[in-house]
């Protein structure tokens, strides 16, 4: 008589790390990739801090306000995506990055192109910013390859891999909107401005990076807190009402008939996928070893509460007025509220964590990552970045370019304070290896 089969038992965080050295790209490479992120977050809030006056008559053309928002979207959230996936996932997927070099070489086009492309916005300057355009655009190209080939390769993990495509479909909208977007600005319209602008929204902030955040957050929060991997079909189950509200979403900007009503379902829908998240997140959170993450983890918490209150402000902005200040508190609260919230207190441990893997690489008593952060300039970071938001929302909803300029302010010393944990993560790896060596 043979027994009935146990069922099988969810694998915890730390069995991602299983060989995981074999599958490391050259610190160098993610590294750069996360630099840039952090001088562009520097960067956009000294922007803000700079042009605080063009803010409260800004709506929505070239100019400052859109160059520093696309310094936090390109700048600071994709670059850090770049990095993050190219290396993470193949940890996680066991399965190595193809060409390793490539991402290198994207590098030295991808970042000059985001330079060029905010300089080009700030100063409505269409040349630069086509041409910053078409260099971002042409890195992000071989990246989706390489992102497309390990999520090929991948064995398992269906939930991460159906997160993972969806944030490629998600991509290829974000790069077509792009382009409809630039030859507007340049004269050759593809689509009207409303549908390139929602479509540009949706896929870049709720698609690929939304997303990617959700995907990867059954990868770092096991990996994190000891926890262990959700169930895959309840994985799948999320992400598919979480595609299901991106594909809504997408489509309403270009059926302008049907635009309210596709918004709505998509609000619904959004709602529950966030839902269904949370409660794979309590779940890891349940069998974990380690459930105190500090501020990283009161940061990813800051995270999820700002997409809450975009998906309340999208509702509320479905009603108002067109130029209402839901508008602004739904575009604040999704892209800072939300995506550079959990960002920075996922980099908080990934940066740590992928250092003291580089420097455990042919050594006996490798650094630990707590010896390798420095604390003290992350919590006030922590600190700097929630009271930089609540001024720049007191400031948009008031067009107050004093209160801008305190936020900006604010921001700048908070973003100093995370480049400081950086620069010392960076000079206590050289000196490990150099000791080691």
């Amino acid at each position: 008589m043979v027994s009935p089969a146990a069922p099988k038992r969810a694998a915890l965080g730390g069995s991602f790390l299983s060989g995981a050295t074999g599958r490391l790209l050259p610190a160098s490479v993610p590294f750069r990739y996360f630099g840039a992120a952090t001088l562009f977050h520097l960067a956009a809030w000294l922007l803000l801090l700079a042009t605080a006056d063009a803010w409260p008559g800004w709506h929505g053309g070239l100019g400052w306000p859109l160059a520093t928002l696309h310094l936090i979207t390109l700048g600071t959230l994709l670059a850090s995506a770049i990095g993050a996936s190219l290396q993470l996932l193949p940890v996680a997927t066991r399965q190595p990055v193809r060409w390793p070099r490539l991402p290198a070489l994207l590098w030295w086009l991808y970042v000059p192109g985001v330079a060029l492309l905010v300089c080009g916005m700030g100063t409505a300057r269409v040349d630069w910013l086509a041409a910053g355009a078409a260099m971002v655009i042409t890195a992000l190209l071989p990246f989706a390859v390489l992102l497309g080939l390990n999520l090929l390769a991948a064995r398992g993990m269906a939930g991460v891999v159906l997160h993972g495509w969806g944030a490629q479909a998600a991509l290829a909208l974000l790069l077509i909107s792009a382009a409809a977007l630039v030859a507007l600005w340049t004269g050759h319209p593809l689509l009207d401005r409303d549908s390139a602008r929602g479509l540009h929204l949706v896929a870049g902030v709720f698609g690929f990076m939304g997303l990617l955040a959700f995907g990867l957050s059954y990868v770092l929060l096991p990996m994190f807190t000891l926890g262990r991997v959700p169930d895959e079909r309840r994985q799948v189950i999320a992400g598919g009402v979480a595609l299901l509200a991106v594909a809504l979403a997408a489509a309403a900007p270009l059926q302008h008939a049907f635009a309210l009503p596709l918004r709505a379902a998509a609000l619904l829908a959004g709602a529950a996928a966030l839902l269904l998240h949370l409660r794979l997140v309590r779940a890891i959170l349940a069998s974990a070893m380690r459930r105190d993450l500090g501020i990283a983890g009161r940061l990813m918490a800051g995270g999820w509460a700002g997409l809450a209150l975009a998906l309340v402000a999208a509702a509320v902005a479905l009603v108002a007025a067109p130029d209402s200040p839901a508008g602004r508190l739904f575009a604040l609260a999704a892209v800072l509220g939300w995506l550079l919230s959990f960002l920075l207190g996922v980099l908080q441990r990934i940066l740590p964590f992928l250092a003291s893997m580089h420097a455990a690489q042919g050594q006996r008593r490798p650094p630990t990552p707590s010896a390798l952060t420095l604390t003290r300039a992350l919590n006030w970071h922590a600190v700097a970045h929630a009271l930089a938001l609540a001024l720049l929302a007191a400031g948009l909803a008031a067009s107050s370019p004093v209160l801008l300029r305190i936020a900006g302010a604010v921001g700048s010393l908070g973003a100093l304070c995370f480049a400081a944990f950086f620069a010392v993560l960076l000079n206590r790896l050289r000196l490990s290896r150099a000791g080691e060596g």
